[in-house]
């Protein structure tokens, strides 16, 4: 057992070699790289499997023997300092070592055709394994430098992943933003280790939380100082995991191909800061107020990324905010104490997120036959709807991790999140009120995302060629307004697809109500599909291995013996961990406790689905076209407070909080005019006294120098200059007291 833990330092740099030979390829032998390109996905998906197959066989063997390995070399020797690499394989660390490569595997076979059109996808893949080092780097990690190394390094292949088309100035903006934003975190992240390096003296995670506990027991060091420190390394994992007020980065992150946004929100960048605060609970339970803040933070996360997610139109974006909302679970979980609970959510939410980004990915391609290539188009929601009809696979798998994020039982989220909310109620029920509301949000707007995509008829062929002139198109999938009833049958199909300009012979077939449901054509002699398809099997594939762990994966929380949950996979898993750092934190509920409580979370997730379904599924539109709401509410003072309320929601949400354009006006231009002045004072007062005085002494010895010319012209002249001004100082004296003196007598 022990021989296999000595070689587990090979699981973060299997997945390197891919990215050096790809580098090293590209340089000295450009062409045959590319001629084989293809050939690169088979070794990137191998040695991450080999990476798997490793974490899973310590993962069992930790599940069957409960102990931690630690093995540690000597770098850097001084009298005073010294610094040690290696790497801790613990449940922490299984656990994250196993989400980031079962997602990563699931993620490169899809990338492998969704990229496959894309010039860079050598360089999409050396990205993606360096990723995948990075953070098995970081997870890995045996003390607090380690930690930041690969943290620095897993936020560079953030700013490289996003910004992977990096000739799109949007995406170019998006990359900065996110590495800028993430500056922040990162700066307070070092000055909380140099913090925790003086109070301690070691950055050892045994050493360093011993030794800490210890100093604050026995008040051996101030409780502020030690406050602001584990602050300050909070403030790393606040950007990160995208917690606010340093979430701003999160959904333009977007930008980035649908493969690293799911890579992205499942397994690496915003597990990264998660990773580091349940690393540092056990110093972070010692200190006073740490937690709590930690807590606050978290609710405050969950709250607004739900609302933000309401009224978003790309469905990347509201996807992104989902995420942030569920981290802040997590994060609420982890400030409460409630530790196996976060570490749980975090593995049900990675495995649904995943499937719900890669089923986006599968409809956004969908979708690219019509909009053409555009991200503004192939994501914008609005442009989607009917789409059961050409994608049953990918609609099937998207309904379940909707579900799943929503809590519905029996799929992974509901038991991880039921989980948190419960002793959330038991830690304090005003950190448990927020929580609630939101799962109700949660249902709302996935169920949206959802209903918007999939219900209904395709919007895009109704864009600019409805005959109804009452409504906007933007204001019908957005708060449920009336669709347009009658179809312009001479249809342009120009603006579908940017290959096809005129169409002198178009085939469709309307069904109920007019709601078009395909449209294909005949170019001489080939037949051109003109309605979304479904994707190949090598993108079917991974949303199917998602899907069954979206279906089984809470079971590893559920215990089946004798009705209490203290004898399940994740409790012995954890078991190591808990007795470690957290002898209080035996997990121990009756299953007829967990159901009753249950009940009322399940309860409002299927009212936030029901809301959902009456504003945008067909039980609304049937009504809408009967004339029958409208009629009854139309002018009424209810309508119009309703009209208002539903407008401050979506300017509100579609906004993004006004958060951005605080940050914008207050901090950037802020910082620009604070700038602008600090250069007009550079230039004109700093630099203006020091040109005066050149120019001053330029001129007096411009003047002087006429003294010593040699001419006797220059000397006369000069000498009764001096006398004339000499006379008229000492007449003006002498004159002075004269005229006084008259004028006084």
């Amino acid at each position: 057992m022990e021989h296999t833990y000595q070689y587990a330092w090979i699981i973060p740099f299997l997945p390197l070699t891919v990215t050096m030979s790809i580098g090293f390829g590209l340089i000295l032998i450009p062409t045959a790289t590319k001629n084989i390109r293809r050939i690169w996905a088979f070794p990137s998906i191998f040695l991450l499997s080999v990476a798997m197959g490793f974490s899973a066989n310590l993962s069992i063997q930790q599940i069957n023997g409960s102990f931690i390995y630690q093995y540690l070399w000597s770098w850097t020797i001084d009298i005073d300092f010294s610094l040690e690499f290696g790497y801790l394989i613990d449940p922490l660390t299984s656990i994250m070592s196993i989400l980031i490569t079962t997602v990563g595997v699931v993620i490169l076979i899809y990338s492998d055709n969704y990229m496959s059109h894309d010039q860079g996808y050598l360089r999409f893949f050396a990205y993606m394994s360096f990723s995948n080092t990075s953070m098995l780097g970081l997870v890995t990690s045996s003390n607090l430098i380690q930690i930041h190394i690969f943290w620095e390094l897993v936020g560079m292949c953030s700013y490289l992943l996003i910004g992977f088309w990096f000739t799109r100035p949007i995406a170019a903006s998006a990359c900065q933003k996110a590495f800028v934003t993430n500056r922040v975190g990162d700066f307070g992240l070092l000055l909380g280790i140099l913090g925790l390096y003086w109070i301690t003296g070691s950055l050892e995670f045994r050493d360093l939380f011993e030794i800490a506990n210890n100093l604050i027991h026995n008040n051996g060091v101030s409780s502020l100082f030690a406050t602001l420190c584990a602050s300050l390394l909070f403030v790393g994992a606040v950007s990160k995991s995208a917690q606010f007020p340093l979430h701003v980065w999160l959904p333009d992150a977007m930008e980035g191909p649908t493969p690293i946004s799911a890579l992205i929100h499942a397994a690496t960048m915003v597990a990264a800061g998660i990773f580091l605060v349940a690393r540092l609970i056990p110093l972070f339970i010692d200190i006073p107020y740490i937690m709590n803040f930690i807590s606050l933070i978290g609710v405050i996360t969950v709250l607004l990324g739900a609302t933000f997610s309401l009224a978003q139109r790309d469905i990347k974006r509201s996807l992104a905010y989902s995420t942030m909302s569920q981290l802040g679970y997590i994060m609420l979980a982890l400030g409460i104490g409630s530790y196996r609970a976060a570490l749980f959510h975090l593995i049900t939410h990675a495995y649904s997120k995943a499937l719900l980004f890669l089923g986006s990915g599968s409809i956004i391609h969908s979708m690219e036959p019509i909009v053409g290539y555009s991200p503004e188009k192939s994501q914008n929601m609005v442009l989607m709807g009917g789409l059961t009809r050409y994608v049953p696979i990918t609609r099937t798998a998207f309904l379940l991790g909707t579900l799943s994020l929503c809590g519905i039982p029996p799929l992974a989220c509901f038991w991880s999140k039921d989980e948190i909310l419960n002793d959330s109620w038991l830690y304090s029920p005003i950190f448990a009120i927020i929580p609630y509301f939101t799962i109700g949000l949660t249902a709302f707007y996935m169920f949206r995302v959802y209903l918007l995509t999939f219900d209904g008829y395709l919007r895009i062929y109704f864009q600019n060629h409805s005959s109804t002139k009452s409504n906007s198109f933007y204001s019908i999938s957005l708060w449920g307004k009336e669709a347009p009833k009658t179809v312009n049958k001479n249809l342009l199909l120009s603006t579908m697809n940017s290959k096809v300009h005129f169409f002198s012979k178009d085939t469709y077939q309307i069904f109920d109500n007019d709601k078009i449901r395909y449209f294909s054509t005949y170019f001489g002699n080939k037949y051109t599909s003109m309605y979304p398809h479904e994707s190949d099997n090598t993108m079917l594939f991974p949303l199917l291995v998602l899907v069954l762990f979206t279906l089984f994966v809470g079971s590893i929380g559920i215990s089946f013996d004798q009705g209490v949950m203290d004898s399940d996979i994740l409790s012995k898993w954890l078991t190591p961990s808990q007795n470690l750092f957290h002898p209080n934190s035996n997990y121990s509920v009756n299953w007829y406790e967990f159901f009753t409580n249950s009940i009322f979370s399940v309860s409002i997730a299927f009212f936030g689905l029901f809301i959902a379904y009456i504003i945008y599924g067909s039980v609304y539109s049937f009504f809408q076209n009967l004339d029958l709401i409208n009629s009854f509410v139309k002018g009424s003072p209810k309508r119009i407070i309703l009209d208002q309320i539903k407008n401050i929601i979506y300017n509100w949400s579609y906004n993004r909080g006004y958060i951005d354009i605080f940050y914008t006006r207050v901090l950037a231009m802020g910082i620009r005019g604070i700038t602008e002045l600090t250069q007009f004072f550079d230039r004109h007062i700093i630099d203006g006294i020091t040109n005066g005085v050149g120019l001053t002494s330029s001129l007096i010895g411009e003047g002087i120098r006429y003294m010593g010319g040699g001419r006797i012209s220059s000397y006369l002249f000069l000498y009764f200059f001096y006398v004339s001004i000499f006379l008229l100082f000492f007449l003006f004296i002498g004159i002075n007291p004269i005229i006084i003196q008259v004028s006084m007598g």
